[in-house]
């Protein structure tokens, strides 16, 4: 069970027919968040606000979503349940919520007429607590696919993961929606889930390197999301900083990865009072990103 820094909360919806999500993370005051895009095909809300030079300087949840672009609309039902509780950036004529939100493609699985809404959104704030006690094919994940280089016919289930780093006071949390087109490789290298041969082999034990292109997977349907918190004191420019750095974790954990055929996208979200060495949190970072990967893909009872 992996434990969120004091303050933030998650919460899921899942349609376990229709295999397609939502997750939302409800961010403590005064939290600085940074992001950082390398996905070549990504689905996004609300992103360029979390550029270091822009002057918005607090983040109140971020939502990770299944159902392609439509899942976007899962957004407004958070934005509702923030507005209801008066959270939200200051104005003269009331709060608005920034909540910038990514997507996967899960229109390939379960039912491509059933996407996440607004009242989706709204329901995984209703659900939303301070650890992270389940994983797998669960909200965001819930139709989330790995291992697709070589077909759709190889790829084996992903889903949502976490992993929790702790040093003394310090806590960095991250948590993963992986829906790679690459295969999810255990601490050792080994792979822990991807394409897999009818035999049950692993297709890169017999090729390692994609040797027959064109692939045979639709362009725009893997996407690997990543969300650090920590409880370390941080700057907006050290938030996306961090962000970019949990790209690590995400390239030590998946092979290929940033792919043409990939989204991957990276959220950091700080909101405390530890003082800490930059390299120490995003060493921390990179790790909890790469487990929270594999934990994804971990075998459930």
């Amino acid at each position: 069970m992996s434990v969120l820094p004091p303050g933030f909360s998650i919460g899921h919806w899942t349609d376990p027919e229709a295999l397609t999500g939502c997750t939302v993370i409800l961010c403590p005051e005064k939290t600085v968040g940074g992001c950082d895009v390398r996905g070549n095909s990504p689905g996004s809300r609300e992103l360029a606000l979390l550029a270091s030079e822009k002057s918005m300087q607090e983040v109140h949840a971020v939502l990770l979503s299944g159902g392609s672009a439509f899942g976007l609309a899962a957004a407004d039902g958070v934005m509702r349940f923030l507005e209801e509780r008066g959270i939200g950036y200051r104005t003269p004529w009331g709060r608005v919520p920034i909540v910038p939100a990514a997507v996967i493609f899960d229109l390939n699985v379960g039912s491509a007429s059933v996407r996440p809404t607004s009242d989706s959104g709204y329901a995984a704030c209703c659900a939303a607590g301070a650890e992270c006690a389940e994983g797998g094919r669960i909200g965001v994940g819930a139709g989330a696919t790995v291992g697709k280089w070589g077909g759709i016919q190889t790829s084996m289930p992903g889903g949502f993961g976490s992993h929790s780093i702790r040093v003394g006071d310090l806590l960095v949390t991250a948590v993963a929606a992986v829906n790679a087109i690459g295969d999810v490789l255990d601490a050792g290298g080994k792979i822990a889930a991807g394409a897999r041969l009818a035999n049950g082999q692993w297709l890169a034990e017999e090729r390692s390197y994609m040797l027959s292109p064109p692939l045979r997977v639709p362009d725009q349907t893997n996407t690997t999301l990543v969300a650090v918190l920590t409880n370390a004191v941080m700057t907006k420019v050290d938030a996306n900083r961090l962000a970019q750095r949990a790209h690590d974790g995400m390239a030590r954990a998946i092979k290929p990865v940033h792919t043409s055929h990939d989204g991957d996208i990276t959220f950091a979200l700080s909101a405390g009072a530890v003082p800490a060495f930059f390299e120490s949190v995003a060493e921390m970072g990179a790790d909890a990103a790469a487990e929270a990967i594999r934990d994804a893909v971990r075998s459930r009872p």
